[in-house]
């Protein structure tokens, strides 16, 4: 117990030292100290290479802060001022954006390593493919190629990687988006099953105030911040972009809170309510709010300034600020999400099929041998068929690489002169959209028994 908190071991426990640095480049469960509980090998792996992932946001933080950006001059050819786009000579001053790069190239190094990650590990099926062994070991050499890929992507030339790139993390944040509302939706089920389940059987008035309660708190939210978003986003006269947005985003929250409520949706699956409707409300309204920061016109949206400093009046400030309350509220959302997808098999067998994983009662077996030998390790449960899809999930974490790198950024992209960094509509119109792609895949979560009655949704 001393060894995982730190404490200090007698030389006679050389041997396990070496034993413990060796399995750095094997398996996962070498990496579990004593006092770690058992653990499917599986769930190691995911959190190992997310792991991995936030490494690489957290050095993407440090490289925007200030302080540190102005240090990137240093990096040979990493600021030449001058660059061709698009086949077009330009002369750049990239003092302006240097963070922005920075993050850009540390989003590609992620992106290209878990790419590489997932073409290996198609098709692999069980623990018993050698390439099994990649996955879930050689952590050493995979860390390797991971920095080997960040110091190569700092040395990308100028041009046209910055543009091209921008649209490569709009298409990828896109489907990370969504991906994150298919875990909500399936969270908020699950969530409403679990306390009405235990307000049946414990026939406690409890859990049914605190459901009250918790709807209560999240519509109540959403009003207020839909009310702000009017105040600071819209102008009486103009703005009409906004107040549409916002109408739209409004009208769609409210249809679907009642359709939810509806008595042939309750007949048709009981658990369904309005603590599901209020989670994605109040998720929908947090995307609006997202988009409507991107809004480039500077009289609707009033932190444009601040993050686009172009003018003379502010020109003490620095040109761009990256820490904004969209920003810091996505990233906690991206931390959780992606824990959610590492550690995590959903309860319903429509949502395993379409994260490609297991019931999450796989590998029972493995842990009760576990428990019984009295061992606290990670076990295999992966020896007749692994538990989720590498590849799939690999993918995800592509995904979630290039969804920081736009978040870390604001969705911010250099202008044609190559010297201010502008809020495109872009931005703008995919947020939006994958709001109304969420309220479409939770309206059709709700009707899809009455539609289908044949299939199985339970």
């Amino acid at each position: 117990l001393g060894r995982c908190f730190g404490a200090r071991f007698d030389p006679s426990d050389a041997g396990m030292l070496s034993l413990q640095v060796s399995c750095l480049c094997g398996s996962a469960p070498c990496l579990l100290c004593g006092c770690c509980p058992s653990a499917k090998n599986s769930t190691v792996s995911r959190l190992l290479f997310t792991f991995f992932l936030f490494l690489g946001t957290l050095v993407s933080i440090i490289m925007i802060i200030p302080g540190v950006e102005k240090e990137l001059h240093k990096l040979p050819g990493f600021c030449e001022g001058s660059g061709s786009v698009l086949g077009v000579q330009t002369h750049v001053n990239c003092d302006s954006f240097l963070g922005h790069k920075a993050v850009y190239r540390m989003g590609f190094a992620m992106a290209a390593a878990f790419f590489l990650f997932a073409v290996i590990m198609v098709c692999v099926r069980s623990s018993k493919d050698p390439r099994a062994a990649v996955q879930n070991g050689f952590w050493f050499f995979k860390f390797l190629v991971l920095v080997g890929i960040t110091v190569g992507a700092f040395y990308i030339p100028d041009g046209a990687f910055t543009s091209v790139w921008f649209y490569f993390g709009v298409v990828g944040s896109f489907l990370f988006i969504l991906i994150q509302l298919v875990l909500l939706i399936d969270f908020a089920h699950s969530w409403s099953q679990v306390w009405l389940r235990n307000a049946g059987e414990s026939n406690a008035k409890g859990w049914y105030a605190a459901l009250c309660i918790v709807t209560f708190v999240f519509y109540a939210t959403s009003i207020a911040a839909i009310v702000l978003l009017y105040v600071y986003y819209t102008k009486p006269e103009g703005c009409t972009e906004g107040k549409v947005l916002i109408s739209i985003n409004l009208i769609l929250c409210f249809i679907i809170s009642a359709v939810s409520i509806l008595p042939k949706i309750q007949d048709a699956q009981p658990h369904s309510g309005l603590l599901q409707a209020s989670l994605i409300t109040l998720y929908t309204v947090y995307v609006t709010w997202s988009a409507l920061a991107n809004v480039p016109t500077q009289t609707c949206n009033p932190t444009l300034l601040v993050r686009n400093n172009t003018g003379s009046a502010m020109a003490t400030q620095p040109l761009t600020t990256w820490w904004d309350a969209p920003s810091i509220v996505g990233l906690i959302i991206f931390i959780l999400c992606t824990l959610f997808i590492s550690v995590r098999s959903s309860d319903h067998p429509q949502v395993n099929k379409l994260m490609l994983t297991e019931e999450s009662g796989a590998g029972v077996g493995g842990e009760a041998a576990a428990v019984e030998s009295g061992v606290h390790r990670a076990y295999d449960n992966e020896q007749d068929g692994v538990s989720y899809n590498y590849t799939f999930f690999h993918l995800c974490l592509v995904l979630a690489a290039l969804y920081i790198m736009m978040t870390l950024t604001n969705w911010y992209r250099p202008d044609e002169s190559l010297r201010v960094l502008t809020s495109p509509w872009t931005a703008v119109w995919v947020k939006i959209c994958s709001s109304w792609a969420g309220l479409l895949l939770y309206l059709w979560t709700l009707v899809a028994p009455l539609v289908l009655p044949d299939r199985d949704f339970s």
